[in-house]
């Protein structure tokens, strides 16, 4: 329950309200998913022929094959193989190994010859098959033309895609409607040397010894927000946290609900409380950078957007990237480019498109026109639809020019 609190939505709320010169202050349409370009190598195109069970006279679903590559945060292969799991409904099945750079191809459900870990849940005798997990049934002989049965978009379902290496631990993709018609390569798997420093909770162990009382207060609180009732809703979960005031989940869904029927005051108070009950828990302190955009108070969007980092620097692209924009707001154009770069690197599923406006706009500010135009190109092809998408093409425009004027820039971009 506590990872409903994530903050999936926060990424297009703030951007919206970034006042940065010249920088997107719109909220953008998100990418199609399916991550980065991971290789120019040649990806086997997945089966679209169905096949016949001989002693059961169904028609089976065709198998979904996988590609892409596990990269290190610091932008490295790993340097040993990976193994690249599926995990369906918490029970993981090993599927294949990375090679020598970090790249994959599997065909899900068919690699006899992986080696599994012990905590698979499979029994040893299906343990190395690793079948999917129950489909609809085809037996009814609903397909389509192409051999894709009724039901094929639910094979995966929560079912994610991860690496496992020792010592790391490991970005996941959603493969819950990938079926066998689609582009097989899901992009780069983001992993993370795990250390000493890595001290950020994404379960709250409040959460886990909360009241019934209060857990009770705390869902009707949550099915009254899905109702649309608000104020009904805050008052369910200020009772859950009468009831339990150290129950960070809920002080931290008090928040956004307070947040978004501009209770603000009560909301900063809401965040801060779920911040003393569980100081580890990275969203509480976003929530706060997000209303700290809103607020233009650019010095606490650093503050805390620095503390989520210190607690967790992998799992938050967004919290580099409302760290760089808040210190460009700042003139701290160093650590602004140093965080957005990195807010790219980390932003393997290019979620966060208006990380490249922002390193547009700083190149831009430095005279490296080439780059600039590089980084715009990539905003509006990311999200050409997005409000500010017009001022973006006169920006570029400007851009351009600036950079076919400049002998020594045209030099390094020939494209110009």
């Amino acid at each position: 329950m506590a990872r409903q609190c994530r903050t999936r939505g926060i990424v297009a709320a703030a951007a919206a309200m970034l006042l940065v010169p010249a920088f997107s202050q719109t909220t953008s349409t998100n990418p199609s998913s399916g991550g980065g370009t991971t290789s120019n190598r040649t990806t086997l195109p997945p089966s679209t022929t169905g096949t016949t069970n001989t002693t059961s006279g169904q028609s089976q679903l065709p198998p979904i094959r996988l590609s892409g590559r596990v990269m290190v945060d610091d932008g490295t292969p790993p340097s040993f193989p990976a193994t690249i799991e599926r995990v369906c409904n918490g029970s993981p099945h090993a599927e294949g190994y990375t090679d020598g750079k970090g790249y994959f191809s599997v065909l899900l459900g068919q690699s006899p010859d992986v080696i599994a870990d012990a905590d698979e849940t499979s029994s040893p005798s299906n343990r190395n098959s690793a079948p999917f997990p129950s489909t609809a049934s085809p037996a009814s002989g609903n397909t389509t033309g192409t051999g894709r049965s009724l039901g094929v978009g639910n094979r995966l379902a929560n079912c994610e895609l991860r690496a496992k290496l020792g010592g790391y631990s490991s970005k996941t993709i959603n493969l819950t409607s990938r079926t066998s018609l689609d582009n097989p390569d899901v992009g780069v798997i983001l992993i993370h040397r795990m250390g000493a420093s890595e001290t950020a909770t994404s379960v709250t162990a409040t959460t886990l010894k909360a009241p019934k009382e209060a857990r009770k207060a705390l869902q009707k609180g949550l099915d009254l927000a899905k109702k649309n009732k608000p104020e009904e809703a805050i008052a369910s979960l200020q009772e859950a946290v009468k009831v339990d005031p150290d129950f960070a989940f809920a002080w931290c869904e008090l928040g956004k609900l307070q947040f978004d029927n501009d209770h603000t005051p009560d909301a900063h108070e809401s965040f801060e409380a779920a911040i003393k009950a569980e100081p580890r828990w990275p969203e509480p302190y976003l929530h706060l950078a997000v209303m700290g955009v809103k607020a233009r108070d650019w010095k606490e969007v650093v503050d805390t957007t620095d503390h989520v980092l210190r607690l967790n620097s992998y799992e938050y692209p967004q919290a580099y990237f409302y760290n760089a924009a808040a210190n460009y707001n700042l003139r701290h154009v160093d650590v602004a480019e140093k965080n957005a770069l990195t807010a790219e690197r980390v932003d393997v599923q290019h979620e966060i498109p208006q990380i490249e406006q922002l390193l547009g706009t700083i190149y831009a500010d430095r005279h490296r026109y080439a780059e600039a135009v590089e980084k715009f190109r990539a905003y509006l092809t990311m999200a050409p639809n997005a409000q500010d998408a017009p001022a973006t093409r006169q920006q570029l425009a400007a851009v351009e020019k600036l950079a076919a004027a400049s002998p020594q820039v045209a030099q390094k971009d020939p494209q110009q």
